[in-house]
């Protein structure tokens, strides 16, 4: 192979490293990758970390030790986040996002790949020192999001069902009561999909009472697994129907009725405007 050049290994390299978010990649690696050696390889990462803060396009660390190496993480600075989600809740809101009943739609929204990554980016941001060791989400809507969030975090998805599959094996189901209906519903989840003893990040597009964000708790808890945090797309501007959860959203939403009809009213959260 003929000798690589300095920007043909920057673009490699951050394909490479962006492609595996939160994977550690040693030194070695890319040593042995592009035949180089690693001083050259230092001088290439702090000049890769400079270009990726310049642009905010997310964050390169380095790790010292034995364990130690490289990795990307796709984060969003609180100024980016605000600016997005600020014009996303423009749009959001108006009358014809209202449908009957008093539910918004918002389906064009949490179907779009663009939209949803940024929203996981955002997320991911606000958990990355939680560690967790898995994103867990409820079928079928909060899919999109919660996927983006855990490609984001470099985790594997698991999601829960309102019912189990023959094709998953044996699986847990509890009973809880949800928010908005409150009826008694049911979720389950295969036993093979989660490890006992892990960390999981809850989420999930829309919380109104509060029930099925705790169904998911006590699901977790089943498998010995701690929650290390709730966010979601979206939570009515309802805090005091809300149950005591420590949780996070995007935006909040309130159904103003006036003579003309119903108008959605969608604002950035406040945790993103401080």
């Amino acid at each position: 192979m003929d000798r690589i050049r300095r920007n043909q290994r920057l673009s490699a390299m951050l394909q490479l490293l962006s492609e595996s978010p939160n994977k550690i990649f040693t030194l070695s690696h890319f040593c042995d990758l592009f035949g180089t050696a690693k001083s050259t390889m230092s001088e290439d990462i702090d000049i890769l970390r400079d270009i990726v803060q310049d642009f905010d396009l997310g964050e390169i660390e380095t790790m010292t030790g034995a364990a130690g190496g490289v990795r990307y993480r796709p984060t969003m600075k609180k100024a980016a986040a605000r600016e997005y989600i600020t014009r996303l809740a423009a749009e959001l809101s108006g009358p014809e996002r209202v449908l009957p009943g008093g539910f918004l739609y918002n389906s064009d929204i949490l179907s779009s790949p663009d939209i949803t990554r940024k929203m996981g980016r955002i997320l991911a941001t606000a958990y990355y020192e939680e560690n967790p060791d898995f994103v867990l989400t409820m079928e079928t809507k909060g899919i999109p999001v919660a996927l983006a969030t855990a490609e984001a975090l470099g985790v594997p998805l698991v999601i829960a069902r309102h019912s189990s599959k023959a094709y998953e094996g044996s699986a847990v189901n509890i009973n809880y009561v949800s928010g908005s209906s409150g009826q008694i519903q049911t979720m389950a989840l295969a036993r093979r999909a989660v490890r006992e003893g892990g960390r999981a990040l809850i989420v999930d597009d829309f919380l109104k009472g509060g029930g099925t964000a705790e169904g998911m708790v006590d699901l977790m808890r089943e498998f010995n697994v701690t929650v290390v945090g709730m966010a979601f797309v979206m939570a009515a501007d309802l805090p005091d129907q809300h149950r005591q959860l420590e949780a996070r959203a995007l935006m909040t939403l309130s159904i103003e009725k006036g003579r003309g009809g119903a108008t959605a009213v969608v604002k950035p959260a406040e945790w993103l405007l401080t």
